[in-house]
Order: C-alpha cells, then sequence, then structure tokens
C-alpha cells in the first residue's frame, strides 16, 4: 500500500451528516484524533429535517458538556436567526395533524376529532426548527475541520479488516487508493450503510411495523393549510390555535399513511408520503412523480395545498422504510442509531434517537478508545440502541394500525407528548433519572403500561374493549402528564402554558421555586 495513502486515527467516522460530524467534534475536544469519511460530497441532500423540543435539548446538553459553543444557537429558532441567518432552516412551533379520508374535502367539526395540534413552544423566540440539511450539514463537517477532524469526501470504502490491534479501511478516493487505521470505527451511514454491508450483518425484522414505503422530495410554492383548516370550520366564532399550523411539522393523515409539510425559510418545502406497502403499491410510488399526482388526486384539500407547487429535485422512493441491524457493535466498532435501524419520519424520533446514541458514545470516549473499559460499554450502548428502537417501534406501529380511527390515534399519539414533555422537563431539571430511556420505555410505571396500551392498539377491538383502551390510556396519560394534555376542554389543541408545569411539579419531585428557575433558563418568559 502506497505510505502516501494510508492514514492512522484513534477514530475513524463513515459518514458527514449530522450525527458524524456533531460525534467528530465531541471526540476532538476529548482528544482523540479523527477522520471522517464522505462518499459524497457536502452541500447535499438528505431526508430527516425536523427537530423535536427533546433533540434540541440533547444538542444542548452535549454543546455545553463538551465546550461547543458555536452548536448552542442552533438549539432555537431565536438565537438560530440571530446568529446564523445565512443557514436556512424552517420555525416549527409545534406538531399539527390533519385526518383525511381519500375522496373527500378537509371539513374540521366543532370538536376537533379529526386534527390534533400540539404546541412544542410559548413563542418563537425557543421554538424548535427544521433543519436544511444541505446547509446544516455542510456547517456542521465545516465546525468539525475546523476542530481538527481530518476529512475526506469523495470516499468510496469497499473493505474491513483487523491488523495489528487496529481496525483497518480501504477504498478509492478520486480512484486512488486509501487506507485508514484507527483504534474504533462508528458507522454514521445511515441504515444499510458501510459496516452493515461490509460485515454482512444480519438484518433484523420489526415485529409489529407493517412494510412501507416513502416517496419526496423539495418543492417550491407550497401554499398554507392554516387557513383551510380554520375555513372549513363551522363554529360560529373560531378560536385560535395555540400557534400558526403551517409553524410546525405539518402530518396529513389517511388510512394506511401520512404525508408530512416542512416549510424552511428559504422558500423550500420538504414533503413526502410514508405508506403501508398495499397504498404504495396501489399508488405505484415506485413511479415517482405520476404517482404523487395520484395521492394527490385522491386528497382534496391537499391537492389545493400544492396546486402551485414545483417539486425542485426528482422524487426520491424508498422501497423499504423501515430497517434494524440485528448487530449493532463488535470488536473496535458500533453503529450510530441512525445507521443501527429507522422506523418511519412520524414524531421525528429519528434525531433523538441518534443525539441519544452520540451522547452514550461521547461519556464512553472520554476514556481511551483501545481500553476494556471501552470495550466492556459497547454492549450497553447496543442494548441500549436496540430496546429505543423497539420501542420506538411499538408506537409507529400502532399509530398505523390506527390511522383510519383518528379519535384513537390522538389518544396514542398523546402517550409520545407525555413522555416526551416529562422527559424534556426532568432532564431541565437535572433529574433525567425520573424519565428513564426514550419513550420512557424503562420508567416503572410509564413503560409496562404504555407498552400494553401499544400491543392491545395493534388488535382487533370490539366496543367494549376500544373504550377500556381509551381509559387506559387517558389513566396512563394523566400520571405523567406535564403539558396539560389530559384536560379534554381543549379539545384536540394544546398550547404551552406554564401553569401545567406548576400545577403537576409534584409529579417531578420539584418544587415551585424550581420550576420558576427552569422558565427563566429556558426563556419561557421571554419573545427574543
Amino acid at each position: 500500500m502506497n505510505h502516501r495513502s494510508s492514514h492512522h486515527f484513534n477514530l475513524a467516522i463513515v459518514g458527514s451528516g449530522f450525527g458524524g460530524s456533531l460525534l467528530a467534534m465531541v471526540a476532538r475536544r476529548l482528544g482523540h484524533s479523527v477522520v471522517l469519511l464522505e462518499s459524497g460530497r457536502h452541500p447535499r441532500f438528505a431526508i430527516g429535517e425536523s427537530s423535536t423540543p427533546l433533540a434540541n435539548l440533547l444538542l444542548e446538553e452535549l454543546a455545553t458538556r463538551y465546550d461547543l459553543p458555536r452548536l448552542l444557537p442552533l438549539t432555537k429558532w431565536g438565537s438560530w436567526q440571530r446568529e446564523y441567518p445565512q443557514i436556512a432552516c424552517g420555525l416549527k412551533r409545534g406538531f399539527t395533524f390533519c385526518h383525511h379520508r381519500f375522496g373527500h374535502t378537509f371539513e374540521a367539526d366543532v370538536d376537533r376529532q379529526n386534527q390534533l395540534l400540539v404546541a412544542a413552544s410559548p413563542h418563537e423566540g425557543i421554538a424548535d426548527t427544521h433543519w436544511y440539511r444541505p446547509d446544516f450539514d455542510h456547517f456542521l463537517v465545516h465546525e468539525a475541520q475546523q476542530l481538527g477532524s481530518k476529512y475526506f469526501d469523495h470516499t468510496r470504502l469497499n473493505d474491513v479488516s483487523w491488523h495489528n490491534e487496529k481496525i483497518v479501511l480501504r477504498g478509492l478516493r478520486h480512484n486512488e487508493p486509501i487506507c485508514i487505521e484507527a483504534d474504533f470505527v462508528v458507522d454514521a451511514s445511515g441504515p444499510r450503510g458501510f459496516l452493515h454491508r461490509a460485515l454482512q450483518l444480519p438484518e433484523l425484522p420489526f415485529e409489529h411495523m407493517p412494510p412501507t414505503q416513502a416517496l419526496f422530495t423539495h418543492f417550491s410554492g407550497v401554499r398554507e393549510f392554516g387557513d383551510t383548516l380554520i375555513a372549513s370550520t363551522s363554529h360560529p366564532a373560531p378560536e385560535l390555535p395555540p400557534y400558526p399550523i403551517d409553524d410546525a411539522a405539518v402530518h396529513h393523515v389517511f388510512d394506511g399513511g401520512w404525508i408530512w409539510v416542512l416549510r424552511f425559510n428559504n422558500g423550500i418545502t420538504s414533503a413526502g408520503v410514508a405508506a403501508r406497502d398495499d397504498i404504495a403499491n396501489e399508488l405505484g410510488l415506485s413511479e415517482g412523480a405520476p404517482a404523487w399526482e395520484r395521492l394527490m388526486q385522491k386528497l382534496p384539500s391537499v391537492r389545493q395545498q400544492f396546486s402551485a407547487a414545483q417539486p425542485l429535485l426528482e422524487f426520491k422512493h424508498a422501497s423499504r422504510l423501515s430497517f434494524r441491524s440485528g448487530t449493532i457493535s463488535g470488536t473496535q466498532w458500533a453503529l450510530l442509531p441512525s445507521a443501527a435501524g429507522f422506523v418511519d419520519p412520524l414524531f421525528s424520533t429519528g434525531f433523538p434517537l441518534t443525539l441519544l446514541g452520540i451522547t452514550r458514545l461521547a461519556k464512553m470516549m472520554e476514556q481511551p478508545l483501545n481500553s476494556a473499559r471501552f470495550a466492556q460499554h459497547l454492549g450497553e450502548y447496543a442494548t441500549f440502541t436496540q430496546n429505543e428502537l423497539g420501542a420506538t417501534e411499538r408506537l409507529v406501529a400502532a399509530l398505523y394500525a390506527n390511522m383510519h380511527d383518528f379519535p384513537m390515534f390522538t389518544r396514542l399519539s398523546l402517550l409520545y407528548f407525555a413522555a416526551a414533555s416529562f422527559t424534556e422537563t426532568a432532564r431541565r431539571l437535572g433529574k433525567p433519572e425520573l424519565a428513564g430511556a426514550f419513550l420512557m420505555h424503562t420508567q416503572a410505571r410509564f413503560g409496562p403500561q404504555a407498552k400494553a396500551c401499544l400491543e392491545q392498539a395493534l388488535q382487533p377491538l370490539d366496543a367494549t374493549q376500544r373504550r377500556q383502551l381509551c381509559e387506559q390510556i387517558e389513566q396512563t396519560v394523566a400520571a405523567f402528564d406535564v403539558a396539560g394534555l389530559s384536560k379534554k376542554n381543549l379539545r384536540n389543541w394544546y398550547p404551552v402554558d406554564a401553569a401545567d408545569l406548576f400545577e403537576n411539579a409534584a409529579k417531578l419531585n420539584a418544587s415551585h421555586t424550581e420550576i420558576e428557575q427552569l422558565l427563566h433558563r429556558a426563556g419561557f418568559c421571554t419573545s427574543g
């Protein structure tokens, strides 16, 4: 091997999306030599674009713990706009869900039984964002380089081996041989990525998730849906929603699938559909643009939203959306959660799962990467990752099973929002042990109760069983509700209200003063 093409590092990261670049920055702060290996080049299109309160909090925690101050403005809409206006993003004030029936115009009813709005912030200043990944990922890989990470793009890896207690990666860069030796390798190249293929890792099927496909691209000219929703209500004095309906992750749900609509501040909108195989094949999703047109014809109100829209890129078709690797770590290597598995874009679970994985790997990397203690923690990392993917799959599979029954879909969704809001609040109070792992699936009470609800929701239910399940979900949510999700008078519109935190402080073992301090730290009461 030509000496000029051989390189030695403590850590090699395959894939320079946001997860790989963020891990590279953390590793550099810990004193490790790092190389980022990218098959393409930046800026580039990437799917997975909508952050959540927990995702932003995890990013904030990593930036604070590992002295990455330039990342902190990216955790809130307001600070992002002030510090990095050149990086495109979208304003996400909450989660908007509207239920549609094929062939019918959407009409909001008085009790809002075909919609769900859950706010994630009280004002724009501390709102979440949609990450325009061409800009966002490009920024992060540049930051990783500024901190001393070596970056090789246009690098196609084709082999992995072990030699002299090193893991060795070989491939081509600009058609020239390249060899990377490292103490440890992290694969951040996405589902069925490099290590999964090179090591011929087994693929582990999900237990409950139906086979699904996706079709997506970026558009210009997408209209807002909020005017349609409010105009369609027959209520004599329409209330104002808890946030502007389109300043959110908008979900158009129908039996067997859903459409996402994410608006960026550069005039681009990300949109796509995820659907069960039977629906996807009926629409012919593999055909791309014609399939999108067929879907629009079935959903008149969504068609109106996209009537002036133009795709900016070719449609991308994912023939199999969900994936889980049967093996997540091994001798001197690990998969990031984003490479270990993927369930569905629903609820934007990919970001927090990946950030939780980075958090765990980062703590492990506070010791030498070739130490026995580091190796011992790899098994724990793999177990956490596998279990969190399983918990996510249970939730998403139950939601898919009830897309025809939107009132049940809404109740199941509140399990997610209860877990997410409780977890975020517990972490902000410095009490992460109260929540346990992702979706609180390890929490002694919430975990088994939510699991029982989700598994029951996967089964056909008669009227009595359905009523009993609704009661069980409501009880499970109420015990951990710190966000007003149990208030039926809100009729599926849930604002962010500080009073809910004060009223439920005891559930968090928190005092009135602790809640006040939390709200002050989070910028709850300011609009800047």
